[in-house]
């Protein structure tokens, strides 16, 4: 979900089917509902793996070199695998996430991670102020949810609290953990754009009373396994020493790999004047020679970066932009679309996705580099976050992430260069207004 005072949250939905569900979970609040099929429990989370019904079906591992290996996941069953993952500890257990959803999705996990505390497991939690409890705190109590797994043993830390008389060090209400991190012991990894929440349960979920899909989250995630493992923890404990003992926001960066162009790399980054993730962003898309295929939930770029991929469009490159056509925050949708002339201009080729809402942010480079993490490209992202995305450079996962785009597009409507054009004249001066104030959403 986006950061920002406009979050909202989508009506919750189930889906109408009469199929059973996977029954490996055994916390009877991940069972399913009376009537309700795989993809919708009472959670939410899918618990059968490629029961999403978009016909995507999560790839095998893919072995990066002797040491590391990374996995393509999505929606409800990254979530199911996560939450597996966390059952299974023996030693240790960091999560850092945006938000940490005081719903049954987030009590869930809340109540296994406070089991796996009195058992002696190691288990540390970053959780975002504003992502995960919003502005209403100022005169909230904070859910019971945190005390509990407080008082179980979870070492908990809040983010730049947004009540200032909670900060331990100077008060920076803009600035953002929008990171998605899961450490299991010293072997299993995952990182993405999925929270813990109901809202990433699954993105095919149909309402009882309606016969259209609707809306849950559609994102991406990564699990990543081997010595790739120990660069994910440095980029944890940054975060985690940062929240214990401030300091420059800035040693929350941790970077590894990137232009070394290792199998995997890691780009932790955070909000300073001299941030190093647009140059690296714009070092990559200058290495395309076939295509760059670039799914974003939030695409309110900079001018640097539209001129790499214009720049990349007429010089034979085939670019692709997956972005979404419905949104929490409408303002960024209409900024988006008021890149479109330029962009379809030079050639590039826009899809809009239907059916759930478009929270991934990937960018696949010549079916060979990914780019995938809670990274958007907009000026929050860049400017005022802490973001965390690997870069991987692999042809068989670079092939994975390529068939999940093409499946997208099966969901997804293709804008038509003429059609756009011809919009109506109040739509234009909207989205170019709406575009001049892309630097404050």
């Amino acid at each position: 979900m986006r950061d920002g005072p406009q979050e909202t949250k989508p009506e919750e939905t189930k889906r109408d089917d009469g199929d059973s569900a996977d029954p490996r979970l055994e916390d009877p609040r991940l069972e399913p509902i009376e009537g309700q099929g795989q993809a919708g429990t009472s959670t939410g989370i899918n618990t059968r793996p490629g029961s999403d019904d978009d016909g995507w079906i999560i790839p095998h591992p893919v072995q990066l070199d002797h040491h590391t290996s990374v996995q393509l996941l999505k929606d409800g069953e990254a979530l199911h695998l996560a939450y597996q993952a966390i059952k299974a500890a023996r030693h240790r257990v960091c999560l850092e996430a945006y938000i940490f959803a005081n719903d049954q999705t987030g009590n869930a996990f809340a109540d296994l991670l406070c089991e796996k505390a009195k058992a002696g497991v190691l288990v540390r939690v970053i959780y975002d102020s504003f992502g995960s409890n919003g502005w209403e705190q100022f005169h909230r109590r904070r859910p019971a949810m945190f005390e509990m797994m407080r008082q179980a043993g979870v070492k908990l830390r809040q983010f730049n609290p947004i009540r200032p008389w909670e900060c331990r060090f100077s008060w920076r209400p803009l600035n953002r953990d929008h990171r998605k991190l899961l450490i299991i012991d010293s072997h299993l990894g995952g990182l993405g754009g999925i929270n813990v929440g109901r809202e990433w349960g699954g993105s095919w979920v149909r309402k009882k009373h309606s016969k259209r899909w609707t809306d849950l989250w559609r994102d991406n995630a990564i699990a990543v396994q081997g010595h790739a493992v120990h660069h994910l923890s440095n980029a944890f404990e940054a975060s985690w020493n940062y929240c214990q003992h401030g300091g420059p926001i800035r040693r929350t960066a941790y970077i590894h790999g990137i232009r070394e162009k290792a199998p995997f790399g890691l780009l932790a980054s955070a909000p300073t004047v001299d941030s190093e993730l647009r140059p690296l962003l714009c070092e990559l898309l200058l290495e395309a020679r076939q295509s760059i295929w670039l799914t974003m939930a939030y695409f309110a770029p900079d001018d640097d970066l539209i001129r790499e991929l214009v720049r990349a469009a007429r010089r034979g490159v085939n670019v692709r932009l997956m972005l979404p056509s419905r949104t929490d925050v409408k303002p960024l949708l209409i900024a988006a679309r008021s890149y479109y002339d330029r962009l379809m201009a030079a050639g590039i080729e826009i899809y809009e996705r239907q059916h759930a809402i478009l929270h991934a942010k990937t960018m696949v480079i010549d079916r060979r580099i990914t780019v995938i993490g809670s990274t958007n490209l907009d000026h929050r992202s860049i400017e005022f976050n802490c973001e965390l995305s690997a870069v991987v450079r692999s042809e068989p996962f670079g092939k994975d992430m390529h068939d999940l785009f093409e499946n997208d597009i099966r969901y997804a409507r293709r804008i038509d260069p003429t059609e756009w054009t011809s919009r109506p004249v109040l739509d234009r001066l909207v989205q170019w207004t709406v575009s001049r104030a892309r630097y404050l959403l």
